[in-house]
C-alpha cells in the first residue's frame, strides 16, 4: 500500500468500493483441504504393498477451533464446492486487510486537512448537550 498522501473523496471512494465488493462475497468457511491416505492395517490389503498409497482419497477440512486443530470429513462430491468456500474466506480476508489498509490513510488524511478533524469528530458526537459535574447531595 502507497504512503503517499491521497484525496480525501478518492480515499472515500476506495472505502466505499470494497464495502460494495465485500457485501457481494458468496459462502465462505475457514481451514484448509487435505488429501489424506490410510492405511487399513490387514496384511493382505493391496494397501499394505510397497509403493502403494493406501486407501483415498478422503478429503479432510481442518480448521482451528478454540485453540484445538479440528478436522471433519468432506465428500467427495462436496470437495470443489469446499475449495470454492475456503478461496472466498481468503478473499474476504485480502479486502478486509486492504479496507484497514485504506481507512488508516483515510483517518491520516483527515488529520492532515485542516478543520477536517473536527467536523468527523462533530459528526460522531452526541447530540445531548453535557451535564456537568454533578453536586454532591448529602444531607446533614
Amino acid at each position: 500500500m502507497p504512503t503517499a498522501p491521497h484525496s480525501l473523496r478518492a480515499l472515500q471512494e476506495r472505502i466505499a468500493g470494497l464495502k460494495a465488493s465485500i457485501a457481494l462475497i458468496g459462502a465462505m468457511r475457514p481451514g484448509s483441504l487435505i488429501e489424506h491416505y490410510r492405511r487399513c492395517g490387514k496384511p493382505n490389503c493391496r494397501c499394505a504393498q510397497p509403493g502403494e498409497p493406501g486407501h483415498g482419497p478422503q478429503w479432510l477440512l481442518t480448521r482451528p477451533v478454540a485453540g484445538k486443530t479440528v478436522s471433519v470429513a468432506v465428500p467427495r462430491d462436496a470437495v470443489d464446492i469446499v475449495r470454492g468456500e475456503i478461496g472466498e474466506y481468503h478473499r474476504f480476508r485480502a479486502m478486509m486487510k486492504d479496507l484497514v489498509e485504506i481507512n488508516v490513510l483515510y483517518c491520516d488524511a483527515l488529520m492532515r486537512e485542516p478543520g477536517t478533524a473536527d467536523e468527523a469528530a462533530k459528526k460522531g458526537a452526541s447530540k445531548r448537550p453535557s451535564r456537568g459535574k454533578s453536586r454532591s447531595r448529602s444531607r446533614r
